[in-house]
């Protein structure tokens, strides 16, 4: 009966960590406002959309909405017209984009607690690769003191 090979030959683990670690550590979490094209027309686009964007924005469409609204009044097809041309596209246009803009914050928070637990569960991860090999160092210590006793 043998004792199997000696304590040299049981190959040892070699940790090799995953390229895409370093990728994620260098770039952080992707965020609204990396999304932002290099073109002039890409900054120029999101500039008009942060101003567009705001309640103040909503607020002096709707006044310029109801500037005309009397003359609206006088037939129910200007009031209809009124309504779905003037006042749900202007108005409701920029108090969506507000709803847009905080869907987009909360997004981006999302995403920064999603990196974190990632790398919470990374450096887990790394912990337990740190106990294995401690592990198998006795482990090979043992099994190298088991092979000069028998």
């Amino acid at each position: 009966m043998t004792n199997g090979p000696p304590a040299a030959a049981h190959p040892r683990f070699t940790h090799v960590p995953h390229p895409r670690i370093l990728e994620r550590r260098n770039r952080g979490p992707a965020k609204v406002a990396d999304q932002v094209p290099p073109s002039f027309n890409g900054r120029l686009a999101l500039i008009i959309t942060g101003i567009v964007g705001t309640m103040w924005c909503a607020y002096a469409f709707a006044v310029l909405a109801l500037v005309v609204l009397p003359q609206a009044t006088s037939s129910p097809l200007l009031l209809v017209q009124w309504i779905s041309q003037t006042f749900i596209q202007l108005v409701m246009l920029s108090i969506l984009m507000v709803g847009q803009n905080i869907q987009g914050r909360a997004a981006d928070q999302r995403a920064a607690d999603t990196y974190k637990d990632a790398e919470a569960i990374l450096h887990e991860c790394l912990q337990l690769q740190s106990h294995l090999e401690a592990q198998d160092k006795v482990l090979d210590d043992l099994v190298a003191r088991l092979g000069k006793t028998a």
